[in-house]
């Protein structure tokens, strides 16, 4: 096969990619009070992920330290133990408004956690990230009243999420 072939080939399959629907832009909120948004969350729902494997439940706990925010991500059995927890560290994206975070639980791999919803007075936030393949719905109280969920459910589509995919905790 010629050079030409091959190169032509790749570029066809990396345009391709570039136009796939998990590609399209994805929105944030415009801008967050980082003030407010710290503190503890309770996960209400979230897309299955290997490092959450086990966990019924779960928790997020952010408090600004002098350059970054520590992220502090608990897991729970059935019984409400503890069964797991993982310190990280997450950097605000310039220009984002504070809604785009940069976070590391294991230096030097970065994840993207961007603000997708969130309530007007903090009590609900939905998070996730430009490939939606990761996707969590948390909360300041361990349980979601059921306008909220219905507003939240109904919003994941046109994110280019898919409701089916979630996991709802048993916090």
């Amino acid at each position: 096969m010629s050079l030409k072939i091959v190169c032509v080939t790749f570029l066809a399959l990396v345009l391709q990619g570039c136009y796939s629907k998990t590609n399209l832009p994805l929105p944030t909120v415009l801008e967050v009070s980082l003030s407010r948004y710290l503190g503890t969350w309770y996960e209400i729902a979230r897309y299955e992920n290997r490092f959450e494997k086990g966990c019924v439940g779960a928790s997020a706990t952010y408090v600004m330290e002098k350059d970054f925010i520590r992220v502090i991500n608990r897991c729970y059995d059935e019984k409400g133990k503890k069964i797991d927890e993982a310190q990280g560290k997450a950097y605000v994206v310039e220009n984002s408004g504070n809604a785009k975070l940069r976070v590391s639980f294991f230096w030097p791999f970065y994840g993207d956690y961007w603000i997708l919803k969130l309530a007007s007075d903090y009590r609900y936030v939905v998070v996730g990230e430009p490939s939606r393949k990761y996707l969590w719905i948390l909360a300041r109280e361990k349980t979601l009243n059921e306008t909220d969920k219905k507003e939240i459910l109904e919003e994941l589509s046109a994110l280019g999420y898919t409701a089916s995919m979630l996991y709802w905790t048993k916090n």
